[in-house]
């Protein structure tokens, strides 16, 4: 079974490399480089928007938000362009970049979320 996962994880890291190989392709249109540069983007981001260590909620949008991204990139990408992608993802799978911009934006969120969160807690 943790083999299964495993192949499942490397399976869904190459479909996130192909994507931005895609984002990357002039052929790609506007409309799939704006929704694959926001999955990838938190995809790879070293931080969640919902964090990991928050029951249950902490893994749905690992397990959801990216699954649901990634299938609408798909639909928006030209097939032949995904096709040349995939494959130059499954020999350079080795090579994923991590999105730090993201990672710093989804602070920022926090931030102020926790900066509003105690605004409404302690009125001046």
């Amino acid at each position: 079974m943790l083999d299964n996962w495993k192949q499942k994880v490397r399976q869904l890291k190459r479909e996130v490399y192909a994507l931005y190989l895609a984002y990357q392709d002039p052929r790609t249109p506007l409309i799939a480089k704006i929704v694959v540069i926001c999955v990838v983007g938190y995809a790879l981001s070293p931080i969640d928007l919902i964090p990991d260590p928050i029951p249950i909620l902490g893994q749905l949008d690992d397990l959801v938000l990216v699954p649901l991204g990634i299938a609408l990139a798909i639909r928006l990408i030209p097939s032949d362009v995904l096709d040349e992608c995939r494959q130059r993802a499954e020999t350079d799978l080795q090579n994923l970049p991590q999105n730090r911009w993201v990672g710093a934006i989804i602070v920022v969120i926090w931030i102020a979320f926790m900066v509003w969160l105690l605004a409404l807690l302690f009125p001046a």
